[in-house]
């Protein structure tokens, strides 16, 4: 092994700056300490801290000047790049908030994300234009053109570089993500800029080194920006003062090659990445020689993809476990519990310090090690609300415990052991769907009378959206019509793998469908229902 899981780095060499409360402290300090270092690599170029810090100056009095102040949200719809991160810490340093967007939504799930936030500005990538032009509704008042390598350089010429006042804490909001919920509608998770600094703390102030940062690191992103898991990531690399790779979509072979060529030491991935670059033609150890950790989340991984990992990459790996509405990672499996057969691969891991964990039956009392229930956690990076929807906040936000919606057990050491979803979401290579949106979508069809989506196991991607559709009678489609009724609607991820015509579907005396019954056949023989 290049690293040891059993010795921990010496202190020295780890990067903690616990001064740094925001991310405005975070662009000013490291600009003023070492400008010239690399802040993001991509597509062959690279933005400095102190180019980072200039730009995202110059997008700050922009906004200002363009009447956007305290708590306005600002869209961004667009790939991977260093302009979107110069719009990130531009929008802390003015007091907005950011709302990035998932440029794999259609027209129509965009439009709800933008009227529902209130955008008043929108970034546009060149190539999401056609999306916005077929927007539901009116798109932000302000459109605001991003082109390729100069980004927002037009639009903010002129502007002072110099840092703008701010009053940012540690609790203004800073970022809000949109995750969809049961009843199929997205919903806005507001994050404070503690989110994005307590987990790192935490570590720190108990001297662990599960997730860590050191003088000359390199981070990959596998995980889009616009997913809480891509976003924490980056900015772990900013607090820091290390660099960040960018990929403008992931793609195997291309973070193979960026791997290799750049140098990286660490990565934040999805297990069907990981999959995925190793199954590349080609790729063999020599690839990654420069890596020291993986960190992955999203979906467990499977012992055989582990041992091929540990065999071929070399290097320590860190599974994490959490939720937007929990700032990202609350439960981390550390590296020396990633053992191929040892009792703890099953685990989703460990709390952190300062994050508590309980398990609680269905009338809201804790229960024992051991037993099953809804999986509960208390953590200080926790969001701050969904996003005028009191009700919804209140319901998942139950006196600083986040109900994750997820069931599991916690066993006699703290370790927290994931069974099976509450709320039946089906995860798709990292990607959360909810079978009550694509259902409603569904049944949209003419020729659909019903239809029920349930999450089956899928060796590459983990799960598969598999659905049952009740066709109305003489007018029944075939799997390519609903294809082509869905693509338009629903992003990729999101579509069917497979369709099941049934008469009927399974419910109980009161009517209620009995969608465990369903997805239970395809789960036999595994000991829990995610994979």
């Amino acid at each position: 092994m290049k690293t040891s899981t059993a010795t921990p780095p010496p202190a020295a060499d780890r990067i903690h700056h616990p001064e740094l409360r925001t991310l405005v402290h975070s662009a000013r300090f490291h600009a003023g300490r070492r400008p010239d270092r690399a802040a993001v690599l991509c597509e062959g170029r690279t933005l400095s801290y102190g180019a980072l810090h200039r730009g995202s100056n110059r997008i700050a009095h922009a906004l200002r000047a363009a009447g956007l102040g305290e708590g306005d949200r600002v869209a961004y719809l667009g790939k991977e790049s260093e302009h979107y991160y110069e719009i990130l810490f531009g929008c802390a340093k003015s007091g907005t908030v950011l709302v990035p967007v998932n440029w794999r939504l259609t027209a129509p799930e965009v439009s709800h994300i933008l009227q529902d936030s209130g955008a008043r500005l929108l970034f546009l990538e060149e190539e999401f234009a056609p999306v916005v032009d077929a927007l539901r509704g009116t798109p932000p008042e302000t459109v605001v053109a991003l082109a390729g390598a100069d980004g927002c350089a037009e639009w903010t010429a002129g502007h002072s570089e110099a840092e703008p006042e701010s009053g940012a804490g540690p609790d203004t909001p800073v970022a809000q993500l949109y995750t969809s919920g049961t009843t199929g509608l997205p919903k806005g998770v507001v994050l404070a800029h503690r989110s994005f600094f307590a987990i790192r703390d935490a570590l720190a102030g108990e001297g662990l080194d599960w997730i860590d940062w050191r003088t000359g690191d390199i981070a990959l992103i596998g995980i889009p920006g616009f997913h809480v898991g891509g976003l924490w990531w980056a900015t772990q690399s900013f607090n820091a003062g290390t660099t960040v790779v960018a990929m403008r979509a992931f793609a195997a072979r291309t973070a193979v090659d960026l791997i290799r060529d750049l140098g990286v030491t660490t990565a934040c991935v999805v297990p069907a990445m990981l999959r995925m670059m190793l199954t590349e033609p080609g790729v063999d150890a020599q690839d990654f020689t420069t890596l020291r950790k993986i960190v992955y989340g999203g979906s467990p991984v499977s012992e055989a993809l582990l041992e091929q990992s540990l065999a071929v990459l070399d290097c320590e790996f860190a599974q994490i476990y959490g939720l937007t509405e929990t700032g990202n990672t609350a439960v981390c499996l550390p590296p020396a519990d990633h053992v191929p057969g040892g009792p703890r691969m099953r685990a989703a891991g460990r709390p952190y310090p300062g994050v508590r964990g309980k398990v609680i039956d269905a009338e809201g009392r804790e229960l024992p090690p051991g037993e099953v229930g809804e999986v509960c956690l208390a953590t200080p990076a926790r969001m701050v609300e969904y996003w005028g929807l009191p009700g919804k906040t209140a319901e998942t936000l139950v006196d600083g415990w986040i109900h994750t919606g997820d069931a599991g057990c916690i066993d006699e050491d703290g370790y927290v052991f994931i069974r099976d979803r509450i709320k039946d979401t089906v995860l798709v290579a990292g990607e959360n769907v909810y079978p009550a949106e694509v259902e409603n979508v569904l049944e949209s069809h003419p020729g659909v009378a019903e239809a029920v989506v349930v999450g089956a196991p899928d060796e590459r991607w983990g799960e598969y959206v598999h659905a049952f559709v009740v066709p109305v009678p003489g007018q029944e489609p075939t799997p390519r019509d609903l294809h082509t009724h869905l693509v338009p609607r629903l992003a990729s991820f999101k579509l069917p793998a497979r369709y099941e015509f049934v008469d009927s579907v399974p419910r109980n005396p009161s009517g209620k469908i009995l969608r465990r019954e369903l997805r239970d056949r395809f789960w036999d023989g595994f000991d829990r229902k995610v994979n």
